[in-house]
């Protein structure tokens, strides 16, 4: 992965203090998704090999997603991305210096994806790797500020560093590409339900990333099925494609947000649980506050416990708090003990 380079004594620099590669190893780690790819469509809704060149055009952001022989990167496969994604959050939230090759253990990207340990799991887990990198991508999607027309594949390279006996991947190093490794550098990303990978359907997991991109602090947000058609990157014609958002609303699996059905060709998307209040302003933490939550909690990301809380805090009423930061860190304590 990296140039073996030595050093006048004759031994090869200790990469991990230089940074050369980030070890994966902190344990539940909070999901997270960068933004451009929860705004845009760039992984495919197939679950068969699915080997369309996609276009996209919206509001000025052009996307080419070109397959490889493999088929194009599903949405499934993109679990791959979420961990590293996670894994880079904490880490920085941490303190710690990362890299945008990753070092990793299958079994443990299985697990925190929520998938099965078998065999067949592994052998799934490889097709995902080389979809992913063999998948291209041309676009001005901006990340980190930086607005660049650019073409590179989701990920850049990855290799089985150990098998076991038996043949199975065991750690393995995955290069991300600039353009991601960037927007998680300036922290465009979003947190995601656990519950996200319990979610067995490509477009369950794609609407849930719509809705929690564009409902933020709304109360609500209202699209049309056109807009949505668009947005998913579904290749359903308009009728199925409103069929099936029939059915996920009868179903009810989103995490996070109620679907209903709008006059006018129109889908509705609300916060459960009153994660937002539009009646009462969520409590403001100073800077200190979150500072003393990260020492009570290292390694944990306090943005994501900030949101946490704030959901508490909206499902218990939203009453109005005399001392903020005194009510959030004494949760955290009490996160802090279980």
């Amino acid at each position: 992965m990296s140039r073996a380079v030595t050093t006048a004594g004759g031994l090869l620099p200790d990469r991990h203090q230089q940074g050369d590669f980030f070890v994966c190893d902190i344990f539940d780690a909070i999901p997270k998704d960068d933004i451009a790819s929860m705004e845009h469509p760039l992984f495919s809704l197939a679950t068969r090999p699915d080997r369309r060149i996609l276009q996209y055009d919206h509001n000025g952001t052009e996307i080419t997603v070109t397959p490889s022989v493999k088929g194009l990167a599903t949405i499934h496969d993109k679990d791959i991305l979420i961990f590293c994604i996670s894994q880079l959050m904490a880490a920085i939230n941490a303190g710690r210096t990362v890299s945008r090759t990753l070092q990793l253990k299958a079994h443990d990207l299985l697990v925190a994806t929520n998938r099965e340990t078998s065999g067949d799991a592994y052998r799934r887990l490889r097709e995902a790797f080389e979809r992913l990198a063999g998948t291209r991508i041309t676009t001005n999607i901006v990340t980190g500020e930086k607005e660049t027309t650019t073409g590179f594949g989701l990920i850049e390279s990855w290799e089985i560093v150990r098998k076991s006996r038996g043949g199975r991947m065991v750690s393995v190093a995955v290069t991300l590409s600039d353009w991601l490794y960037r927007a998680v550098v300036s922290k465009s990303v979003l947190t995601l339900s656990r519950d996200y990978f319990r979610l067995r359907k490509p477009l369950e997991r794609r609407i849930y990333e719509l809705a929690r991109k564009h409902c933020g602090r709304q109360p609500s947000w209202t699209v049309s099925v056109d807009t949505l058609l668009k947005k998913s990157g579904s290749a359903s014609p308009r009728r199925v494609f409103r069929k099936m958002l029939r059915d996920m609303i009868e179903a009810d699996h989103l995490p996070d947000y109620e679907m209903s059905e709008e006059p006018g060709d129109l889908m509705r998307f609300t916060p459960r649980g009153g994660l937002v209040s539009s009646d009462t302003p969520p409590p403001t933490l100073s800077a200190e506050a979150v500072e003393e939550a990260r020492r009570l909690m290292p390694g944990a990301d306090v943005y994501a416990l900030e949101a946490e809380w704030r959901g508490v805090w909206a499902r218990s009423g939203s009453p109005r708090l005399r001392k903020p930061d005194a009510a959030f860190l004494g949760w955290v304590k009490k996160r802090a003990t279980r």
